[in-house]
């Protein structure tokens, strides 16, 4: 070993490798340093200042945001290290709501962790926790203010993973809060429902919001047959709130614990998986024999639909319009079961067991029923499925695994792959190869899979050459999709996860510490599907009878009305209005220019600047007021402006000069 490249922590010798800091170098001594705000994925933050080691010669440190140094002696458990630890809790807790035994993360929370871990048993200081109102404006996630810890992990996840900067730090001193855009609902700003700022959350300021009760409810309603539907990465994460290893396939007791619980019938997401590489590869060779636009982008994750519809208008016609597995098989299922069990559609309850936070959303889309009956009646995630088996008393380790129904219990390999980045891709190019030439399913489909942020890949199927992008978070994606706009890079396909890792990853599914978690995950996932004897969707038999009874063909009629969709433009704030020039007398023509993403990258700043210099110029500042909103919904005819019931679409300065003028005179 190189004396001259060495640290010394607590007497052992740690040689220096490419950590990025002290703390990296410690953890890899097998010393769990404390902390609150450092995850490897985001920035060094260095606000919890839990992780403070004595360094000699330099005295106390944050080891977050020291780089090692050869010749440094560290020691990370001084009784002064320990006193300025136990303070740190004791001053969060006094400002923390201590509701414990009814919080959402009671049996998680990092917060509750640390004062066992630190033996805290009194808190010397007056609480100063005050009372704040809780957001439940979305379906997807609860924001519990009053529990935040100000670690600002939300924060930099949503800004620096997902690029979508929904949240963010307000005010100063002892006023700071983490909040939405203008302290607004999270339902009213940006937010896309990925719920990667609940995982990263210590406490239970951020948390998935909870389908639970109304599952009980649905269950003890005699009226009602309620049937599971389980998801790909479910069945590789559920063992690990048992005591079983990341990856471990849970797939037997989970059904096992389902029936206990009361469901009638549990069936496999992975079928509406293999219904989804049928009709997205008939789309994808559709578009492409007839060289319509492409890239196809995938459209199975909801938080990345919703990314897209909101940031990338002019990339929403390159969509696919299949919709997501789960939605699927919720539509099929409420298209057999009731005639086959002899029940009214309004008495099937579907509950889909999801990694995913969005999904919760995309269930309650108005698109996804009939009348007022959903396709998909509830979401339920991995984390609140164990915690209804632990509440019914299920001894976890006495369950003996059960068998998934026929038919829609079914799949094929590349069904069950679609839970980890780059599985979708993998299974299209699976069929898509078979399609073109049977048994060339072989084609090199593996070259898709790894865990770099974005990948791409060639792929030779006869005389074609098939270009494929995999991004997983949304950053990633953003950064593709505006070189996909400036015609810098060319796909054929583009396959996008909004959570890091995919599925296996998801907000819904246990804390990933480590991406040694999501690996494992990842490859319980293609365990699974080595096991299956059928790795192409159009080998699933039960699949083969559901087209021919029920969906006639890929891409037919029947097909699209049950399993294909449509989207929409969607404002990043809603019902805000920024006045910029406003006429004294306050009875001046009003006059209203969008300003959200869709008409923001078509030239509204410059429309609105030079609107406000002709008024001005024109002497007209007594008689029109001007201002700002955020979404007119017509964002692929922007800039949009409004005078009163007119709305121009595609307006330029010409265009709003000759109106407000006109206006102005009459």
């Amino acid at each position: 070993m190189n004396n001259a490249n060495v640290v010394e922590i607590d007497g052992r010798t740690m040689s220096i490798g490419d950590e990025r800091n002290l703390f990296e170098l410690i953890r890899k001594a097998d010393v769990d340093l404390p902390t609150f705000c450092y995850h490897s994925e985001l920035s060094v933050y260095g606000a919890c200042r839990l992780c403070m080691v004595e360094v000699e010669g330099r005295g106390l440190v944050a080891s977050c945001s020291l780089s090692p140094e050869p010749g440094m002696k560290v020691r990370t458990h001084t009784e002064e290290l320990r006193e300025l630890r136990r303070i740190s809790i004791e001053l969060l807790l006094a400002n923390h709501e201590q509701a414990c035994p009814t919080c959402v993360k009671s049996a998680s929370c990092q917060l509750q962790a640390l004062a066992r871990r630190l033996g805290i048993q009194k808190v010397r200081f007056k609480s100063t926790t005050r009372p704040h109102a809780v957001d439940r404006s979305t379906p997807y996630l609860v924001r519990e203010p009053h529990k935040c810890i100000l670690c600002g992990d939300c924060v930099r996840m949503c800004s620096e993973v997902q690029s979508v900067g929904a949240i963010g730090f307000a005010n100063r001193g002892a006023a700071v809060s983490v909040q939405p855009a203008f302290g607004k609902d999270l339902a009213e700003v940006a937010c896309v429902g990925c719920g990667q700022c609940a995982s990263v959350c210590p406490t239970g300021a951020l948390a998935p919001r909870s389908e639970v009760e109304q599952i009980w409810g649905a269950l003890g309603d005699k009226r009602k047959t309620v049937v599971a539907q389980i998801a790909p990465a479910v069945r590789v994460a559920l063992g690990e709130l048992f005591g079983l290893p990341a990856g471990a396939n849970a797939i037997g007791q989970a059904v096992a614990a389902l029936k206990r619980l009361g469901f009638a019938h549990v069936y496999d997401t992975a079928f509406g998986a293999d219904l989804t590489v049928m009709e997205e590869t008939h789309e994808f060779l559709k578009r492409k024999a007839a060289n319509e636009p492409l890239p196809l982008f995938t459209s199975c994750c909801p938080a990345w639909v919703r990314f897209a519809e909101q940031y990338l208008p002019e990339l929403v016609p390159n969509l696919s319009t299949c919709k997501s597995p789960q939605q699927m098989l919720g539509a099929v299922l409420k298209a057999q079961l009731p005639q086959s069990l002899g029940i009214a559609r309004g008495d099937l309850v579907i509950v889909a067991i999801m990694p995913c936070t969005a999904k919760k959303g995309e269930a309650q889309l108005p698109k996804f029923r009939e009348g007022n009956d959903a396709d998909v009646d509830h979401v339920l995630t991995t984390v609140e499925l164990a915690g209804m088996i632990e509440a019914a008393g299920l001894r976890w380790e006495r369950l003996a695994p059960e068998s998934l129904e026929m038919p829609f219990g079914s799949k094929s390999g590349a069904g069950l792959i679609f839970g980890s980045t780059g599985g979708v891709s993998e299974a299209v190019l699976r069929h898509a190869a078979h399609a073109q030439s049977k048994g060339a399913a072989a084609v090199a489909t593996k070259s898709v899979r790894g865990e770099a942020g974005m990948r791409e890949t060639e792929v030779h199927v006869g005389d074609a050459t098939w270009r494929f992008a995999v991004v997983h978070g949304l950053a990633h994606a953003r950064r593709l999709a505006e070189r996909i706009r400036r015609r810098e890079v060319h796909y054929d396909f583009v396959e996008v996860m909004a959570c890091p890792g995919g599925c296996v990853n998801g907000a819904g599914n246990p804390v990933a510490k480590d991406k040694a978690t999501r690996t494992l995950r990842t490859k319980g996932l293609y365990d699974a599907d080595t096991m299956l004897e059928a790795h192409v969707a159009d080998e699933n038999q039960h699949l083969a009878a559901c087209y021919r009874d029920l969906l006639e063909a890929p891409g037919s009629a029947r097909a699209h009305a049950l399993l294909h969709t449509h989207y929409q433009h969607r404002c990043r704030l809603q019902g805000e209005t920024l006045a910029l020039h406003q006429a004294p007398s306050g009875q001046g023509v009003s006059v209203n220019v969008c300003v959200g993403t869709g008409c923001h990258v078509r030239g509204a700043p410059e429309l609105l600047r030079g609107l406000l210099r002709a008024v001005d110029a024109e002497g007209l500042t007594e008689n029109v007021a001007v201002q700002a909103s955020f979404c007119h919904e017509n964002c692929d005819r922007g800039p949009v402006l409004t005078i009163g019931d007119q709305v121009i679409t595609r307006c330029d300065l010409a265009k709003a000069k000759k109106a407000v003028f006109d206006a102005v005179r009459s």
